[in-house]
Order: C-alpha cells, then sequence, then structure tokens
C-alpha cells in the first residue's frame, strides 16, 4: 500500500450512508466505494437506494455496495434501521448521517409542525442512530483506528444563508453543536465525531428547489469560488476523516463551502 493509500484508504471498513441514494449522500457513497469500503446506503425509497448500489458496483472500484429502504424519522424507523444493519454486518466502522429535510416559508407563515417534522430526521433521528449502532461501532473502534460517524450539516448552520428556512437552519446549527458533544463522550469509546458543513452541492433539495422555478445561480453568487460543489470536493473531506489521516481529529465542524463562510457582509 503506498503512503497515500495508507493516509486515505477505507478498504475492509464497512460504513452506513443515510440518504445515500442521490445528492451529497450519493457523492459521499461513491467516495467510499472508491477507497475499498463496503457501503450501506438507505434511505425510505429504498428502491432508489437499491439502484445506486447497482450504479456505484457497476463502477469496478475496490469497495462494494448494497442498498435498502430506512427511514430516520421516526423511533421505529431508526430502530428497523439498527436491526437491518445488525443483520447485515457485525461491526460498523463509519456511519455517516447524511437525510436530511427542510421547510421553507416566509415568517408569518411558518407552521408549528414544519419544525418537528424538519428536526426529527436533521437531528433526533441521526443522534437515535449513534445510540442504536453504538455496540457495532465499539466493536470495531480501536485506540489506534477509530470508528467514524461524520454528521452531514450545512453552512447554513454556520451562517444566515437561507434566510426563510427557520427549522432547516435551526437544525444544523443544533447537529454541529451535538456533534461537538458526542466527540467529547465518545471519545473514550474510541470513536470520532466530525461534521460536515457543505455550501452549494447539487441535490435533492437543491433540485425540488429548481423545478419550484427558484434561480439556481444565486446559490453561487455569494460564493468566493464562483462554483458548485462537485465529488472531488466531497471526496477528499470524507476520506480525510474516515482514513487514518483524520484519526486525530473529532469534534469539527468543517465547512466545504467555497469559502462562503468567509463572507461577514456587505463590501
Amino acid at each position: 500500500m503506498s503512503y497515500i493509500e495508507d493516509i486515505f484508504s477505507v478498504t475492509g471498513r464497512t460504513a452506513l450512508v443515510t440518504g445515500g441514494s442521490s445528492g451529497i449522500g450519493r457523492l459521499i457513497a461513491e467516495a467510499l466505494v472508491r477507497a475499498g469500503a463496503r457501503v450501506l446506503i438507505a434511505s425510505r425509497k429504498g428502491q432508489l437506494c437499491e439502484e445506486a448500489a447497482q450504479a456505484l458496483n457497476a463502477l469496478g472500484a475496490s469497495g462494494r455496495a448494497e442498498g435498502f429502504a430506512g427511514d430516520v424519522s421516526t423511533e421505529p424507523g431508526v430502530n428497523a434501521l439498527v436491526e437491518e444493519v445488525r443483520r447485515r454486518t457485525d461491526t460498523l466502522s463509519i456511519l455517516v448521517n447524511n437525510s436530511g429535510r427542510t421547510w421553507g416559508a416566509k415568517f408569518d407563515a411558518v407552521p408549528y409542525k414544519s419544525w418537528d417534522y424538519v428536526f426529527s430526521v436533521n437531528v433526533t433521528g441521526p443522534f437515535a442512530l449513534c445510540q442504536g449502532l453504538m455496540p457495532l461501532m465499539e466493536k470495531a473502534a480501536t485506540k489506534d483506528n477509530p470508528a467514524r460517524i461524520i454528521n452531514i450539516g450545512s453552512v447554513a448552520g454556520v451562517i444566515p444563508v437561507d434566510n426563510d428556512t427557520y427549522s432547516y437552519v435551526a437544525s444544523k446549527a443544533g447537529l454541529h453543536h451535538l456533534t461537538k458533544l458526542l466527540a467529547h463522550n465518545l471519545a473514550s469509546k474510541h470513536v470520532t465525531v466530525n461534521a460536515v458543513a457543505p455550501g452549494p452541492f447539487h441535490s435533492r433539495l437543491m433540485d425540488q428547489a429548481a423545478q419550484a422555478g427558484a434561480d439556481q445561480s444565486k446559490y453561487t453568487d455569494n460564493v468566493p469560488l464562483k462554483r458548485w460543489g462537485e465529488l472531488k470536493d466531497m471526496a477528499g473531506i470524507i476520506l480525510f476523516l474516515c482514513g487514518a489521516g483524520g484519526s486525530y481529529v473529532t469534534g469539527a465542524v468543517i465547512p466545504v463551502d467555497g469559502g462562503l463562510t468567509t463572507n461577514s457582509g456587505p463590501g
């Protein structure tokens, strides 16, 4: 194994990526498969996960993917997902909490129900999944090669860039803070916990906005690097955090946003 492979490889490790059939989750799943991992892909739309796994396996990479249904929006859904993962593997080295929801409305029109709708997937679900899968992660973890949890937050949880998504930005800020607490409390179990805060990447949520007639150019107008995020951008940070090179990093919230969080205001 070369020096670079030694730093970034995840060969032989088993990962779960929620919401991995499309968007950022799909990019993460592909990165892990290409780097040698066995990747379990789960979302509410099991058929799409199966199709994504088939497409990833067709790449001819050293890793493999498996797709199936999994719902993190309810307690029964999380419990069922945990049982399905247990059925498929005895250990879990990597958990990527990527599933997400949003809700956009002007201040006066935000319904009460939007908060539970968004928080159940963006905050409660990831925490409950960490709880349920921790025994499998502890089996995979060692002092020198910890198990890894990566929570997919958002630049919107760092700076207020989404003006009318109140429950979403609050949930992502909450997930970032939860990441730090989990990192502190799970260190003794040899589990690292970090968050990635993406800027504009093409995703299911972005595609829905486009279908609704939104001008997608607005998403990169304020990005200093003036472009959308790509596979290589997400792959680089994920493989760093999951590989040997990231084994001493925990409790970090890392923006992958083209410099969007450097914006301090007009001028």
